[in-house]
């Protein structure tokens, strides 16, 4: 069983053989754009007579695209799907008009945590251009305080805790396994209060950290940031950069739409790259992305038996 049609709305990254792994599920020659969509206009036009849409975290897939694609059946997450409220696509417009939509977890924290970990090293040794503080330290000198504690949050934990920081969490469950080895858990003013680093680990357009957990956090405190776009109120963040000696380290998918103005900003440490973004992690994504283009096929087929057989 096939789809008549698969398109990719943007560059989702795929590498030439998870490419033609996908076209075994296309009766017809899958569109895959290289380009990112300039504008909404342009991804309905890309969608028009695919019945199977495969997107990345970028482009927004909307009530109105959803409407104005009848032939359309799947829509493939090349990113992670958390929740409705964070995801990309209209999830609710999507169940109105029975589409299926299907998400890939955790296929790029590996190279995330390394990145953001190596920046850390870097600034408490001064390498790069900035230091922490006047002497180089070590990172078993620092309590870590880690918010969210998924499969990102987990990662950084325990990785930071195999190199000797002392770590502790919040997250809006208990993690019983976390506690287990040593992964204490803080009500979140406990864990500002106390951190040295503060790692947030949170679904997009998750705000948590306003005026109010800023003003707790001590002067020197380093904020690291993995989430897709801001997990703080800008202006209380501008404001708390601005005094003292406060660093941040964030890569271009935790500035979102911030981007061009963070990476101005002195003693934040930014890269213009997505940090978890390597040849590993794109293989990860397309194997998850077309498991779940086959396994929506298959449950297709099951139930076309099934109706068959009644």
């Amino acid at each position: 069983m096939k789809f008549k049609k698969i398109v990719g709305i943007d560059d989702i990254g795929f590498t030439e053989a998870s490419l033609r792994k996908l076209q075994s599920f296309s009766a017809e020659p899958i569109a895959i754009s290289a380009v990112d969509p300039s504008s909404s206009e342009e991804v309905a036009e890309r969608m028009k007579g695919a019945d199977c849409v495969l997107v990345s975290w970028r482009t927004p897939i909307t009530r109105r695209h959803i409407e104005a694609a009848p032939d359309l059946k799947y829509i493939g997450m090349c990113c992670s799907l958390y929740d409705e409220v964070s995801a990309n696509v209209d999830i609710a417009a999507a169940k109105e008009f029975q589409v299926k939509v299907s998400g890939v977890r955790d296929y790029a924290d590996d190279g995330m945590v390394e990145l953001l970990l190596a920046q850390l090293i870097f600034l408490l040794k001064g390498i790069g251009g900035l230091q922490w503080q006047a002497e180089a330290r070590e990172l078993q000198s620092l309590r870590m305080g880690v918010i969210g504690l998924g499969a990102t949050g987990g990662m950084m934990a325990r990785a930071a805790q195999a190199l000797g920081v002392d770590v502790v969490y919040f997250s809006r469950s208990r993690q019983p396994d976390a506690e287990e080895r040593g992964i204490r858990f803080r009500k979140l003013a406990d864990l500002l209060r106390t951190s040295d680093v503060v790692t947030t680990h949170l679904p997009r357009h998750t705000r948590l950290l306003g005026a109010q957990e800023f003003a707790l956090l001590r002067e020197g405190t380093i904020l690291i940031n993995t989430s897709i776009g801001p997990t703080f109120d800008v202006e209380a963040f501008r404001a708390w950069m601005s005094s003292g000696r406060n660093f941040a380290i964030m890569d271009a998918v935790g500035a979102g739409e911030f981007g061009d103005e963070f990476s101005r900003i002195p003693r934040l440490i930014f890269h213009d790259l997505v940090a978890g973004w390597s040849q590993e992690a794109r293989v990860r994504l397309a194997e998850g992305a077309i498991a779940n283009v086959r396994l929506h096929l298959e449950a297709g087929e099951s139930s076309a038996e099934a109706k068959r057989s009644a």
